[in-house]
């Protein structure tokens, strides 16, 4: 019988007394792929840090084996040594350096001296990416000219370059287009029959199903099952990976559609590093009390950029008419956008929507400090009661409020960001990309949160990649493509088809002449 690759026993890590694992067990053998699953906080990533060096032996209990003999690293050299690489979900790449350069960072091949051995690094970082298929890659340019797919492909050139026998990726096509994301899991494919053993975390169940052998859940730092995929479905996963079964993932309530308040004139926006090119190219919609609507368009057709206009956030130059009730409103940055009542939940939150270091409480109360100073001061248990009561009401998890955000799963961020536009009292809500990187549970809630907000009376804009997301949520649906509208339907009976007829349909000419008064 195969001996198994890794085994993780009864692996049990705490921070401040809180246990964050207690007694998680995985196994994983040769070419297997196990999808490791769970809600955001559920411990994934605090495992494969125990694994991967990242906590060091003695940091935490338990007994990890490798190829049958004790793994005692104390670090990340210690476990690539060994064969064991994470990719994570932020991608680890350096923009300005070359493909190559960064596939080998920290294993450079010299010549004597000590010089860089150019020539050796070319051909070898060709050779990894031609065994991937991947190609239209020039391994001498910096990988900043290459977009995230490509650069998601590159670091897994990295781990091989890294003599990878077991190669961790998580959340891996977060930022992939559906093409790009049948390439990686083509790969993943190709690696297994090469004997290469992968753990899969990613909360895109579909892709689980697509290419894991077994599946291991953990919740709330426990153990809950490792079953083989052939005898599971999604919906006995979630139903595992959240303690309850959800029979109905788009939770919709009845909510009544009322006046036109919102309104978004001619928005057109010029590329930042190209101005001679429009990203948005004269876009109008209107946004009704309690309505839902959502915007859908393929990567890259503008609509982040059309929202970013509307909240005041657009870096380059852009033209936008926004009228509340009918009446003007003159938004020049984020905080106008605010105060005249709308908010916004940005794409990007890593970049846009939180602040790293500021602890979860203090990034919740940003947009709204000025309710708990008095006489130059802040009411600090005003402050603390707030946060303790929102943090209840979207179920952010977190062991103390006070702890940076940036130690929070990228799903926990996600809400305090929500909690916090929530907080403004928005009249109009902006929701770009609400559940990317969120696991089925929290996308729920999302969900559940959204219809309340509308029932309430609150106008919504859902941004999302995912047409059953869109579908699932929207009263009416805007379909964007090249930057400009493709579409405007009801959403009743509307298919996914009908979506990306809309968005592939050919742009119509523009003038040349036109300009736009930034």
């Amino acid at each position: 019988m195969t001996q198994p690759l890794l085994v993780m026993r009864g692996i049990v890590k705490a921070f401040a007394g809180v246990k964050a694992l207690d007694g998680i067990d995985l196994t994983v053998m040769p070419g297997e792929c196990v999808g490791l699953c769970g809600e955001n906080g559920a411990g994934k990533s605090t495992l494969m840090k125990v694994l991967s060096g990242v906590y060091p032996h003695g940091t935490w209990d338990g007994e990890i084996l490798w190829d049958g003999a004790p793994l005692e690293a104390r670090g990340i050299r210690d476990t690539e040594r060994a064969g064991i690489v994470i990719i994570h979900q932020e991608l680890m790449l350096v923009p300005e350096l070359s493909v190559a350069e960064n596939i080998f960072l920290g294993n450079e091949i010299t010549l004597p001296g000590g010089r860089m051995n150019y020539d050796a690094m070319y051909q070898r970082a060709d050779e990894l990416l031609r065994g991937l298929n991947i190609h239209g890659i020039n391994v001498a340019q910096p990988v900043m000219n290459y977009g995230g797919g490509h650069q998601q492909l590159i670091e897994i050139a990295k781990a091989l370059n890294k003599q990878a026998r077991l190669l961790i990726l998580d959340e891996p096509s977060s930022s992939l287009t559906a093409t790009e994301t049948r390439i990686l899991l083509d790969i993943v494919r190709d690696l297994k029959k090469r004997g290469i053993a992968c753990v899969y975390i990613s909360h895109k169940l579909d892709e689980v199903e697509a290419v894991c052998d077994t599946i291991t859940v953990i919740r709330d730092g426990h153990h809950v099952v490792t079953a083989p995929m052939s005898g599971l479905s999604t919906d006995r996963i979630i139903t595992q990976m959240v303690g309850r079964e959800i029979s109905n993932m788009f939770p919709r309530e009845p909510h009544d559609i009322g006046e036109v308040i919102f309104e978004a004139r001619h928005v057109t926006c010029l590329d930042v590093n190209n101005p001679r090119r429009k990203r948005v190219d004269d876009v109008s919609f209107t946004l009704r009390r309690g309505e839902i609507l959502g915007v859908a368009g393929l990567v890259g057709a503008g609509r982040t950029e059309l929202m970013q206009a509307i909240f005041g956030a657009y870096r380059g130059a852009s033209r936008v008419q926004v009228l509340l009730d009918g009446k003007p409103v003159r938004i020049r940055a984020p905080l106008d956008a605010i105060r005249a009542g709308i908010a916004m939940v940005p794409e990007d939150r890593k970049h846009h929507g939180i602040v790293p270091l500021m602890s979860v409480g203090h990034n919740i109360t940003l947009a709204v400090l000025q309710r708990f100073a008095h006489g130059g001061r802040i009411e600090a248990s005003a402050e603390r009661d707030t946060i303790r009561a929102e943090m209840l009401r979207l179920s952010v998890r977190a062991a103390h409020p006070m702890l940076p955000i940036a130690s929070l799963s990228g799903g926990n961020q996600q809400k305090a960001v929500l909690t916090r536009m929530l907080l403004t009292h928005p009249r109009v809500l902006i929701l770009d990309e609400p559940t990317r990187g969120v696991d089925v549970g929290a996308k729920y809630e999302i969900y559940k949160l959204i219809f309340r907000l509308a029932r309430e009376g609150m106008a919504i804009i859902v941004v999302s990649s995912e047409l059953p997301e869109v579908l699932g949520l929207s009263d009416r649906v805007l379909v964007i493509g090249e930057g400009e509208l493709r579409g405007d339907f009801i959403n009743d009976n509307l298919t996914q088809e009908d979506i990306l007829t809309a968005a592939i349909q050919p742009a119509r000419p523009s003038s040349p002449s036109e300009v736009i008064a930034a």
